[in-house]
């Protein structure tokens, strides 16, 4: 049966969590961890020494074998971080694969364990993060073509996946700034006519983990009663489900000072390992957390750029002619931005920003000459959590798609360097 009769699969790897499912669905299939538990007691046996009797290098080979299969990944990994035999292993940091080895074994299982189908028989859709060096394509297109068979592969910019996810109308705008917030990283993504303005790009070293690095930090130096092998994850869960963005920070202080019982939350818990019950309060990083998008300084003196201003000034080194286009379609992206009221805070400020520049070269001008506004626009939708997935099932579901992605013969005839390059969907403007 024809590979391009069959729905694409499409996967979209992330610092913290992989979405996968296939194309033409609405939701992803599975969200997991992006992390594998390793079986390492079988590498120590595969590194034993051999015995006389010639069985050596036949254990040699068991050992490697069972070590190859003796993995796991997602939350099932997760679940054994305990044990003493497995180590865990994050196989993708700041959006860049650092482990191949690992990275392969995930795909793997995500392939035949999670989605349960065979690679031969259908294409696939992989995401990268912007800024992604070309031979990361390569690594990515030699294990897809020759470890799993794939009749077509397409590696797709996050950034422009999360654009097709954004649109509201019949047409797919692809001219837009995509601020994609996710575990790992923040990057702040120009798009016009689906190709990115690489220059343009700018990246922030605050994502999901930082903020539950600072939930933690602020917990602890309050003396709240949290086991500190669950601390992180806690911190996460908090950060889920309690924090928001809010308009003024010193009034938000007051109000959580002037009725403490409205505004502070009770988390309560059991230690993991010894099962001992504990309470303790949720108080100001409920809007401190996500004010560090905000005011990066109360949480790092190392990087103090407001995220407003990062895409202001994103936007400001595009060619002038897309500027006005730009501000117009800011497509929020990832987990991170989900914070109740953080699409209106941020579109708050960039405006601000905006605005004071009008007024400025207004009054440079001897006010003869009136500027004419611009429009600010901050799009936020429910697929905002996993837009970048939702934008490649879309794309994945034209049938453009097909005549766009890089074919196993193509491979074979001209080798990985045919994934530094992919061409973008033509039939979608």
């Amino acid at each position: 049966m024809d590979p391009t009769s069959r729905p694409a699969v499409v996967i979209d790897n992330g610092t913290g969590y992989t979405k996968m499912g296939f194309a033409g669905n609405v939701e992803p299939c599975f969200i997991i961890p992006t992390v594998v538990a390793v079986n390492e007691s079988f590498l120590g046996q595969a590194s034993a020494p051999t015995g006389k009797g010639g069985w050596g290098g036949s254990a040699l080979h068991s050992a490697g074998v069972m070590a190859d299969l003796d993995f796991f990944i997602g939350d099932e990994a997760l679940a054994r971080k305990d044990a003493n035999a497995y180590t865990l292993s994050y196989p993708i940091r700041h959006g860049q694969v650092e482990n191949w080895d690992t990275m392969e074994r995930f795909w793997q299982q995500c392939i035949f364990n999670y989605l349960r189908c065979d690679p031969e028989d259908h294409y696939f859709l992989l995401t990268e993060s912007p800024l992604t060096a070309p031979e990361t394509r390569e690594y990515t297109g030699e294990i897809m073509f020759e470890t799993f068979n794939v009749p077509g592969l397409y590696i797709a910019v996050q950034a422009v996946l999360a654009l097709a996810a954004g649109y509201t109308t019949s047409k797919c705008e692809m001219t837009g700034v995509v601020v994609d917030a996710g575990d790992g990283m923040t990057h702040v993504v120009p798009v016009a006519d689906g190709y990115v303005i690489g220059s343009s790009i700018k990246s922030v070293p605050i994502a999901g983990r930082d903020l539950n690095i600072f939930i933690q930090q602020l917990m602890r130096e309050r003396g709240e009663p949290v086991p500190p092998e669950d601390s992180l994850d806690i911190s996460r869960k908090i950060k889920e489900m309690y924090c928001y963005t809010c308009a003024d920070i010193v009034k938000e202080f007051g109000k959580h000072d002037k009725e403490p019982s409205k505004y502070i939350k009770q988390w309560t818990g059991k230690n993991s390992k010894t099962g001992t019950p504990y309470k303790c309060d949720i108080g100001y990083e409920r809007f401190l957390a996500p004010e560090v998008f905000f005011s990066p300084e109360i949480y790092s003196s190392d990087f103090t750029v407001p995220l407003p201003e990062i895409v202001d000034k994103c936007i400001q080194t595009s060619p002038i002619d897309t500027r006005r286009a730009l501000y117009k379609n800011i497509v929020l992206s990832g987990g991170s931005t989900m914070f109740k009221d953080f699409q209106r805070r941020l579109q708050r400020d960039i405006k601000k920003i905006v605005d004071t520049r009008l007024t400025a070269s207004e009054f440079r001008n001897g006010g003869g000459h009136k500027a004419q506004a611009v429009d600010v626009n901050v799009v936020g939708h429910h697929m905002q959590r996993f837009a970048v997935w939702f934008g490649g099932s879309v794309l994945a579901s034209t049938p453009d798609f097909y005549k766009a992605c890089h074919t196993k013969a193509e491979y074979e005839e001209y080798g990985s360097s045919i994934c530094r390059t992919n061409p973008v969907f033509k039939g979608m403007y």
